[in-house]
């Protein structure tokens, strides 16, 4: 007869004896055995803010979980740890496998930054560099020039560094004054449950300096507006929403940061007799009722100028002539699209009396024979109906 249970090995019932019902650390984070570091860590990022005390004040059963995710996030991110947990389960951790002690030397240091910057909208560090904004700038050029390329200059507005304070804000003969709130920090301290947490110092947003007599020129900010004139490359074979990245040309790094990138996004205004498909130029070309039926050479315009096209006799409307090569070059790459001569026949109109006569004449003697397109349509109706 089948028992309705299943034995348990040594390790695992002295695992339980020890460790009660804990579960396993693991299932607490939601991933498998085998996730990575990375997989580790941001799955434990999402939960630990979610069950944070400080987001649910008086949810007892959300602080012991949150207890229990920041157990099972210092096992698993220890690599050494990770591994005894994983040959002996929570008896190899000892009482527990949780020190408490505090996030001195322990993994909890970069991720619960990034937890508590979330939570409160702090910054982990004062001083620090700031990269400047990217920016973009609009330029609209012609057809040719996104076919065969182009270089022009523009003017971008920026923000420079203010020359009468030197960048720091304040009057010259003054200077910013250490902030009386975070006394220079940039940060205020504050106990949040059992953590002790950092803000950015609301008065001086994180500089740890304020500026009581500001400079009248940049009124405070250490930075002016001011234009500068830069060279663009545009490659050929560009098109409408294509993005050229001039880098360092954005916005003034603070603090030593880094400049920001100049986006320069493209617009192509439309051309009176080309339009674009792919890398092919498509041209219309009409042509005469006399032209389509007797056949000629006629001019037609490329974006490299004109060229001569024998038009043969009997040619329809609509016929398409390629014209290998005479396209837009391959962004980036080699070779060139071809253009495509589309024909469209005109029909006459406002005819004299003797153009009548002639017409009237060319439909008695022409019969169906030389109208093909015609008489296969009318034969197809007549099949249709009979």
């Amino acid at each position: 007869m089948l028992r309705p249970y299943t034995y348990l090995d040594k390790d695992k019932r002295n695992d339980i004896l020890a460790n009660g019902d804990k579960r396993d650390y693991y299932e607490v984070l939601g991933v498998n055995r085998n996730a990575s570091d990375t997989e580790i860590k941001k799955a434990y990022r999402r939960l630990a803010i979610q069950f944070h005390p400080d987001k649910n004040p008086g949810d007892k059963a959300a602080e012991d979980k949150f207890k229990e995710l920041s157990e099972a996030y210092e096992v698993l991110s220890d690599p050494q740890k990770r591994a005894q947990y994983d040959q002996f389960g929570h008896a190899g951790l000892g009482a527990g496998g949780f020190s408490s002690g505090g996030f001195g030397g322990s993994p909890f240091g970069d991720i619960f930054g990034d937890i508590f910057g979330d939570i409160f909208g702090g910054s982990r560090q004062r001083g620090r560099g700031k990269r400047g904004d990217d920016l973009q700038y609009n330029l609209e050029i012609s057809f040719e020039e996104a076919a065969f390329g182009m270089e022009t200059t523009i003017d971008v507005p920026y923000a420079k560094r203010c020359d009468t304070c030197g960048g720091n804000g304040a009057k010259p003969g003054t200077e910013p004054k250490t902030c009386p709130t975070c006394r220079g920090a940039g940060q205020v301290r504050f106990q949040q449950g059992f953590f002790s947490v950092s803000k950015t110092c609301s008065q001086c947003q994180g500089e740890g300096r304020v500026v009581e007599h500001p400079c009248s020129t940049c009124r405070g900010t250490g930075s002016v507006r001011d234009t500068k004139t830069l060279s663009v490359k545009v490659p050929p074979g560009v098109e409408t929403g294509n993005r050229l990245k001039l880098t360092g040309e954005g916005g003034q790094g603070t603090k030593g940061g880094s400049n920001g990138d100049l986006y320069v996004l493209l617009s192509v205004r439309d051309h009176s007799l080309f339009t674009r498909e792919g890398n092919d130029v498509v041209c219309e070309v009409p042509i005469s009722f006399a032209q389509a039926a007797l056949g000629c050479d006629i001019e037609i315009p490329t974006l490299e100028g004109p060229v001569k096209m024998k038009i043969p006799e009997g040619t329809q409307s609509g016929r398409i002539f390629r014209l290998r090569g005479k396209g837009i070059p391959v962004l980036q790459g080699y070779g060139r699209g071809d253009q495509l001569a589309v024909i469209r026949v005109e029909t006459p109109v406002n005819l004299n009396k003797r153009q009548r006569e002639l017409l009237d004449e060319f439909a008695r003697i022409s019969g169906e024979e030389v109208h093909p397109l015609r008489k296969g349509f009318f034969d197809k109706v007549m099949d249709i109906i009979s």
